[in-house]
């Protein structure tokens, strides 16, 4: 998938939300600046959040009530798996909400094979390429 705008990223996280449910997990992987929040922004449209989504580094996690519960994670802070664990956030993966994991490359041992993965790359000063896989990995689950 592709985006020239912050917007264009929003409306493809609202593509998404669709395929979420209670248990799934999504794992962000990419730079700094390359529209992980933006697309959970989308994301949490979708599922029908109504409260203003922001990024949870300092807060690890960020808890917001749409459709169901959801989860905004930020590792970008954590040390690893360990330390992931000991933020009690392993608890709200595949419960009763969705997690969206941004900096999921940090804790990979946390993360579960079922785990839909988006990986963005940077293509330009506001282009960007999202590559999502496992969707179907939800259905399996």
């Amino acid at each position: 998938m592709f985006s020239n705008s912050p917007e264009e990223t929003e409306a493809l996280g609202e593509r998404i939300a669709p395929y979420l449910y209670p248990g799934a997990v999504v794992a962000f992987r990419g730079d700094l600046g390359a529209g992980k929040t933006r697309m959970v922004k989308g994301i949490a449209r979708g599922l029908g959040v109504e409260d203003t989504v922001t990024s949870p580094t300092y807060t690890i996690v960020s808890e917001y009530r749409g459709r169901f519960p959801l989860y905004h994670i930020d590792a970008y802070r954590l040390s690893g798996d360990d330390d992931f664990e000991n933020t009690g956030a392993l608890e709200l993966l595949g419960g009763d909400g969705i997690a969206l994991i941004e900096w999921s490359e940090r804790i990979p041992r946390s993360l579960p094979d079922y785990a839909v993965t988006v990986t963005v790359k940077i293509t330009g000063a506001n282009a960007r390429v999202f590559c999502v896989e496992g969707l179907d990995n939800l259905n399996e689950r």
